[in-house]
């Protein structure tokens, strides 16, 4: 595939773009807030919201790489670090909502929900591991850790990523239309990962013309 690359405005407009996107579920929660219009359970609606955005932009930024060596784009690339701090910060707004609105910071209770609930025991070790991400996302800190340290650190994006579908199909109790949804996106992108890594037809880099 050949590379495909925009210019600084164009790039620049799908940024803005981006950006907006990923704010309006936010924008939209705090909206219907306002006028008291979250429903018969706000803080169930809140966590929700949160928790499907925070998978949905994980999703995203896992598919960039596997959009540009399928297609030749290289600009999804340059979104995903924002869209994964998107996707971190909209997690930090899910455990919130449970600690503050739902447990009132209730330690004890967190701790005990944490042993005996087998989506918080997952979920909550994967949010943890978004934590590294978020703080490591700078170019700075990818100059102090070089880029084989980097990359080998960001990797912990795919068991994040696997533990907050599994999270949230524990979660669900009834419908799993949507947590089967992000399972199978999930297990797409870490197939096209595999086949990359093993060099599958579709993957295989052309080798370099002989001189002659």
């Amino acid at each position: 595939m050949a590379n495909v690359s925009l210019d600084g405005k164009a790039l620049a407009r799908i940024k803005i773009a981006a950006f907006c996107l990923a704010l309006l579920p936010l924008g939209k929660l705090g909206f219907n807030a306002c006028l008291d219009n979250l429903g018969a359970n706000p803080i169930e609606k809140i966590t929700h919201v949160t928790g499907f955005w925070t998978l949905t932009l994980l999703m995203v930024t896992l598919a960039a790489t596997p959009l540009r060596r399928l297609s030749g784009w290289s600009w999804p690339i340059r979104l995903r670090r924002m869209l994964g701090l998107f996707a971190f910060g909209y997690g930090s707004l899910h455990l919130l909502a449970y600690l503050v609105l739902d447990q009132f910071f209730d330690w004890e209770a967190i701790v005990q929900d944490i042993a005996k609930r087998p989506y918080i025991t997952v979920g909550f070790p994967a949010f943890l591991l978004m934590v590294p991400l978020a703080v490591t996302s700078t170019d700075k800190m990818l100059r102090r850790l070089g880029g084989k340290n980097w990359l080998r650190l960001h990797s912990l994006v795919y068991p994040c990523a696997i533990g907050g579908v599994v999270h949230y199909w524990w979660l669900v109790k009834k419908d799993l239309s949507n947590p089967l949804a992000f399972a199978s996106v999930l297990a797409i992108l870490l197939g096209v990962r595999v086949a990359y890594r093993l060099g599958g037809p579709l993957f295989r880099r052309p080798k370099p013309a002989r001189s002659t």
